[in-house]
């Protein structure tokens, strides 16, 4: 268990990440936060590439699950429908919890699971406390400007990590 905020990959967008890279790391279990990593804030539908990446990522053989520290009523619950999977709702990122129980319900192990984010200090380090890989990704939308804030301040966490791609 790691309380390093740094990521261990980061990509621009959660659509390049794909089933041989994850594979290629033994992943089998994928979880994602869901608000600005799957979904923007105000967004109440996710986009087709997304749809069709998740899946493409089920049809591989890679399981989803949604890890999300949201509390809007039936959001989270909303969206895991939409690409039926399962999801916790409340985890409390950067507790490792709400990973530790999404790994245990659907029967997987640390060594093959990992979970995407858009957040360094709630998501890596949830993952990296969890003993889980962690990748970032770009968040959806930085309009908010305490969101862009917080993007500038993970910034130097973001370029720590050791495999980025750029596009």
């Amino acid at each position: 268990m790691s309380f390093s905020p740094i990521p261990r990959f980061s990509f621009r967008s959660i659509t390049e990440i794909s089933y041989d890279f994850l594979t290629g790391l033994g992943v089998n279990f994928l979880m994602l936060d869901l608000d600005n990593t799957l979904v923007a804030y105000s967004e109440h539908t996710l986009a087709d590439e997304l749809r069709k990446w998740a899946a493409d990522m089920v049809n591989a053989g890679i399981k989803l699950f949604i890890v999300s520290n949201s509390r809007r009523k039936g959001r989270v619950e909303k969206f895991a429908k939409t690409l039926n999977i399962g999801s916790v709702k409340a985890a409390r990122k950067p507790s490792p919890s709400g990973i530790l129980y999404a790994m245990e319900t659907s029967g997987f192990s640390k060594n093959e699971s990992a979970l995407i984010g858009d957040q360094v200090y709630t998501d890596a380090l949830a993952a990296n406390r969890a003993g889980v890989i962690s990748i970032v990704v770009r968040p959806m939308n930085l309009k908010n400007p305490i969101l862009a804030l917080r993007y500038v301040l993970e910034s130097p966490f973001r370029a720590a990590a050791r495999y980025k791609v750029k596009k």
